[in-house]
């Protein structure tokens, strides 16, 4: 047996087993080794019969000195009864419908139990007495007569508690582990070096394999947590360093820097470029001109102007005779950038192109501002021809179909990465002209954290456009407790009657469910809601708050509703109403987080927010104020919850998009913040990817270890464990 071998062939881990063990992504001994706890019960302590206290959790070792199954009358419940004693005294222990347990537990036995004391009824002296109620329950040899002290499982010992699922139990995966640790854990392969381990005190594997499962005490199972977090943390690391690595040894197109062109582009706009705005299109220009791919990051609250910055950039390389693919997220926004480039660089006659599913332009080189409707035949072969110098479209653009010509740089707006296997798949997609890799630029109003920068994105060079054109006025914030929402509808209203327009975003599409009902009665022998078992909040679905709007609060204003479930022809014909005044308010999911640009906007109103992260917040909030009018952001919520509140007071704290991803970070963690828990990073690199001090010293020593031997040749079983790690996470 080995790490790599299948559960299926694991002795006592059955057919019942393997399919509940497969449903928690164990496959292999190494899944089942690597499925850590996420908490401990403290039962180290014994405590003397004699000292149990009402209500408390405790942990006794005795003799059973009696054990009986009896039925209640009324409930028809079976009790498993006992009478265990030590040399202090003696308590009577309940379990509740366990009644196989008297098969397991005799007269006689030493067992240790842990649980909660409780009271039970009067005795016929009159006084209750306590009892031990359900507890965990180990048998223990005696040896020599004496009370044993004995190396526990399930009691008298820090207790591991594991991720479960329905019909597999922390005590079967106690059982199990310890079983095979014990088997295996002084072969499972070291495969950090040695001067590594050494240098960081890190506890070599087969200790910290064991700690972890089974710890002698609260510090050792922080010590084998230490050196998880740290070589999951090194693992990341390598892996991304790798990707630069790789990149940087690709070959990519030399786009040289056009400076006349790029000062004709910036005069012949209406508005100064910021100051940011040059240093980060000098960072992006520079890179372009280097014979190996860009790999380039470029972060910058919603208005800060990053897609001028991407704009100029396409310009140098459609001067150089090479093409751009432009890709957004969505169609809607994929027709915006359109018209706005299209707008911008009509001086400079370039073809530019828009493909979707539903519809395929191009500007004329010949008209100035003339844009046409073109096939899809045509447009796809003048984009093979190199005819074409930007392409705008979705994720479209990366299938069979489209072949560029000469493609030397890709856009993304907000994919935070495109990796070495989508840019070759681009690179086959491209003609005879240029076989090479295209350089690479994403775009993304996602603030993101320096510890996120310095590991999952590791592998990107960072730009940040970190000040806002000026003139812009601050987007006044404010909390809008429920006795206060009819002042805030008046103010919607006062500010529609000036002609501008107004969000309103809630947090989900369809109404929630009903929740379902406890099993028996409640009080006053109704069945009552399961209240807040899965979280149940009063969310306002736009189906709803569009029919509360249009009917009962704006009869009289002109409501729209937009979500993802539109066709996009219907989104269209929404933005475009809104933004011209055919829409007044605006009812929205979270599709408006991205992007969308509509200047006479100056009030977002959020319902809901405690279901939004910071960030995701933030986005909402900078969809306004894309004007010299005064803006506003009214943030609604019936949440009482501490992190709630956090939240929103941060939000009014800063503006900063950057301080608030940092608080964001703190207050949710990175797995919800960027939705990072799906990429398969274990858990204990997902709580330390806020530990800026273990990020920079995973990273320092990736980076030498990679300087002096980069195919890790010298460290096989790491090298291999590298490989597998990969294909485990999905960075991309």
């Amino acid at each position: 047996m080995n790490l790599d071998t299948p559960i299926e062939k694991i002795p006592r881990i059955g057919a019942f087993y393997q399919k509940r063990l497969k449903k928690l992504g164990i496959k292999t001994v190494y899944d089942l080794f690597f499925h850590f706890p996420h908490r401990y019960e403290d039962f180290s302590k014994i405590i003397p019969i004699a000292e149990v206290k009402l209500n408390e959790v405790c942990c006794i070792q005795g003799k059973i000195l009696e054990i009986k199954n009896s039925r209640t009358w009324k409930k028809r419940m079976i009790l498993t009864q006992a009478i265990v004693e030590d040399k202090s005294s003696a308590i009577k222990v309940i379990w509740f419908n366990q009644p196989y347990l008297i098969k397991s537990l005799k007269t006689g036995d030493m067992v240790c139990l842990a649980g909660k004391i409780a009271l039970g009824r009067p005795t016929k002296g009159g006084y209750p007495e306590l009892y031990l109620s359900s507890p965990a329950h180990e048998k223990i040899p005696i040896t020599n007569n004496q009370y044993p002290i004995s190396n526990l499982t399930h009691t008298g010992r820090l207790i591991p508690v594991y991720p479960e699922t329905e019909g597999l139990s922390s005590r079967w995966l106690r059982y199990i582990l310890k079983l095979l640790l014990l088997k295996f854990k002084d072969r499972i392969p070291e495969i950090l070096p040695k001067e590594i381990l050494r240098e960081n005190k890190l506890l070599p594997i087969s200790k910290a394999i064991w700690q972890i499962h089974f710890p002698d005490s609260k510090k050792s199972a922080q010590i084998a947590k230490n050196r998880f977090s740290f070589e999951e943390l090194f693992l990341i690391q390598l892996s991304v360093l790798k990707e630069r690595l790789k990149l940087n040894s690709q070959i990519a197109i030399s786009i040289p820097l056009n400076i006349d062109l790029i000062k004709e582009f910036v005069n012949s706009l209406p508005f100064r470029l910021t100051n940011a705005q040059r240093k980060c299109a000098w960072q992006i220009l520079k890179d372009l001109e280097k014979p190996r791919p860009m790999n380039r990051l470029l972060q910058g609250d919603v208005g800060s102007g990053k897609t001028i910055v991407a704009m100029l950039s396409a310009l140098n390389v459609a001067k150089a005779g090479y093409q751009t693919a432009f890709m957004a997220p969505t169609e809607i926004l994929a027709q915006q950038h359109f018209k706005t480039i299209a707008k911008f660089l009509s001086p400079f006659k370039l073809k530019i192109a828009l493909l979707t599913g539903k519809e395929d332009k191009v500007t004329a080189r010949k008209l100035k501002d003339e844009i046409l409707e073109i096939s899809r035949k045509k447009l796809l072969e003048k984009t093979r021809k190199g005819e074409v110098d930007i392409l705008i479209g979705t994720h479209a653009l990366i299938q069979d179909k489209v072949k560029f010509g000469s493609l030397g740089l890709v856009i993304v707006d907000e994919q935070h990465r495109f990796g070495v296997e989508q840019r070759a798949r681009l690179c086959q997609n491209s003609g005879e002209k240029i076989k090479l890799i295209p350089h690479f630029l994403s775009m993304t109003a996602t603030p993101i954290p320096r510890t996120l920068a310095l590991t999952v994105y590791g592998d990107l060079d960072l730009s940040l456009i970190d000040e806002m054109p000026k003139g812009r006025k601050k987007i006044e914030t404010k909390i809008v407790s429920p006795e206060k929402r009819k002042i805030a509808y008046d103010f919607i209203r006062n500010q529609v009657k000036k002609d501008k327009r107004v969000f309103v975003i809630c947090p989900r599409i369809e109404p929630a469910p009903t929740p379902p009902l406890l099993e028996g009665a409640g009080l006053g022998g109704q069945a009552s809601p399961k209240k807040d078992i899965w979280g149940w909040a009063e969310v306002k679905a736009v189906k709803e708050e569009y029919e509360k709007l249009s009917k009962d609060i704006f009869p009289d204003l002109k409501i729209g509703m937009l979500h993802g479930k539109m066709k996009t022809n219907e989104k269209e014909k929404i933005m475009r109403d809104f933004k011209e005044g055919g829409i007044d308010i605006l009812v929205s999911t979270s599709v408006v987080e991205v992007g969308i640009d509509i200047p006479k906007a100056t009030v977002m109103m959020i319902e809901g927010t405690e279901r939004f992260g910071l960030a995701q917040l933030h986005q909402f909030r900078g969809r306004v104020g894309r004007s010299d009018s005064q803006s506003y952001c009214f943030l609604f919520t019936d949440s009482k919850a501490s992190k709630t509140s956090k939240r929103l007071s941060a939000l009014l704290r800063y503006e900063d998009g950057f301080a608030l991803a940092e608080k964001d970070l703190e207050i949710r963690g990175p797995g919800s913040l960027y939705g990072i828990q799906q990429w398969g990073i274990p858990d204990f690199a997902m709580e330390n990817l806020k530990n800026i001090s273990l990020v920079e010293k995973t990273r320092e020593l990736a980076k030498e270890l990679l300087e002096k031997n980069p195919e890790l040749t010298k460290y096989p079983l790491l090298r291999n464990r590298l490989r597998k790690f990969r294909e485990r996470i999905h960075l991309e």
